[in-house]
């Protein structure tokens, strides 16, 4: 099967909804003591929840990462070990550096008597993407078990997870599963798009999620919001609900539909060589998106430049163009400033023969470590966070291969086309 550049593109247009969405929502006011409060323009301006149905498009980073895992792992030699490890570590090698650096800054700040209250706001804000991390790793982790469930049963799979999510979110503690069933609908769906079980069904897939989203909005129990609002009980993303499953379903119909279209434009060499640039660095801008809001708050707002207008008025709203573009420029050279950090996995593979044992217990622990980040953020409470920074540590190194013997490309396995694009960190992730 030939490389996909749609697949891509959904990855990369994924990613810079999610970055341009975090940035849109994001307020800051100087008190007049000096002080930088960040609030909530969802809960302030409640209109506002209703951009998040263009923002949320997270499926179908899901959705096109079923679809190359399902072509990479059909193409594997059938190590399952070696496979997964492969694929986690693409994500946690990134991720570890990442929050390593964060932690580094943590543990400095705390030492120099920064204050308690913005050390762990701060905090928070740097891991506030992390929630996709333990999930797509553990859905990386079974997907051999998931994709032999879908040669077996097909759409079933998938239609079969949406039912137990729907059992589970009225279940204590059933929300945890249901992260992993609705999202792992989205993955499913990407299997059976890649295999032409979909074939036909993206208007059913609109229509049928379409109308299932607006019924249980409208008369039942859920906000319009996809992105959490702190204080709304139910929500719609903490965990998934229905009405987030049903959104799954109908945007992963919209994806189809558009699909043709979108594969002509994407044919022109122009266009893909943006898709591609941004693809190439689309993990550094979901982990570091943040990073700017804070260089330019220190730089504006915590120096008085920054004009303030009412939060919500139109002056403010105005102020979101210039915002963007300032934030823009600044993630630029973040990117250019981590692209060696961001390239170090690339240039050092290594075997990925190792024990199993080791990389399910690494697995474990660097998944609940990065959950605690997602949840606590990097300074819960302005303290640094030791415990869950030491299983991130001992889990990653666990996932580590355990041998050492430097490997060229010709040694791994064959990994299909639609599933490899070179160096580009949002494949590795998928």
């Amino acid at each position: 099967m030939g490389r996909d550049r749609y697949v891509d593109f959904l990855r990369a247009w994924a990613i810079v909804s999610v970055v341009a969405g975090h940035w849109l929502i994001t307020a800051l006011v100087r008190e007049p003591d000096g002080a930088i409060r960040a609030p909530e323009l969802l809960a302030e301006i409640p209109w506002t929840q209703w951009l998040t149905l263009g923002f949320q498009i997270m499926p179908l980073f899901f959705l096109a990462g079923g679809y190359a895992a399902g072509g990479s792992w059909a193409a594997a030699s059938g190590d399952a070990s070696g496979w997964v490890r492969r694929r986690a570590l693409r994500l946690l090698v990134p991720a570890g550096i990442y929050s390593g650096l964060v932690l580094i800054a943590v543990g400095v700040c705390q030492l120099v008597g920064v204050d308690g209250g913005t050390l762990e706001l701060v905090g928070w804000a740097m891991a506030m993407q992390f929630w996709f991390l333990p999930v797509y790793l553990v859905l990386s982790a079974l997907t051999p078990l998931l994709y032999a469930a879908h040669l077996r049963w097909g759409l079933l799979v998938p239609v079969g997870m949406g039912v137990v999510a729907g059992v589970a979110a009225y279940v204590p503690y059933g929300g945890l599963l249901g992260y992993v069933l609705v999202w792992g609908v989205a993955y499913q769906l990407g299997f059976c798009w890649r295999d032409g079980l979909l074939r036909g069904k993206s208007l059913a897939l609109v229509g049928c999620g379409g109308a299932a989203f607006v019924g249980l909005v409208v008369l039942g129990p859920y906000p319009v919001s996809l992105i959490r609002v702190t204080g709304q009980d139910p929500s719609n993303t903490d965990p998934p609900s229905l009405a987030m499953l049903a959104w799954v379903v109908a945007q992963v119909g919209g994806c189809l539909l558009l699909a043709p279209l979108l594969r002509k434009v994407l044919a022109r060499e122009r266009v893909w060589r943006v898709v591609r640039g941004v693809g190439g660095a689309s993990m550094t801008l979901y982990l570091w998106h943040m990073l700017p809001v804070l260089i330019v708050a220190a730089c504006f707002y915590l120096t008085g430049l920054a004009p303030q207008p009412a939060l919500g008025s139109p002056a403010w709203w105005g102020l979101r163009v210039p915002w963007l573009v300032v934030l823009g420029v600044v993630m630029a050279g973040v990117v250019a400033g981590v692209r060696p950090l961001a390239g170090i996995h690339g240039r050092a593979r290594l075997s990925v023969q190792g024990r199993s044992w080791t990389l399910w217990f690494g697995l474990a622990f660097a998944v609940v470590s990065l959950a605690r980040f997602a949840v606590h953020g990097f300074a819960p409470d302005g303290r640094f966070p030791l415990l869950s920074a030491l299983g991130l540590a001992v889990g990653t190194a666990l996932v580590m291969p355990g041998g050492d013997r430097p490997v060229c490309d010709g040694d791994l396995p064959h990994r299909s086309s639609t599933a490899a694009s070179g160096n580009s960190p949002v494949t590795e992730v998928s």
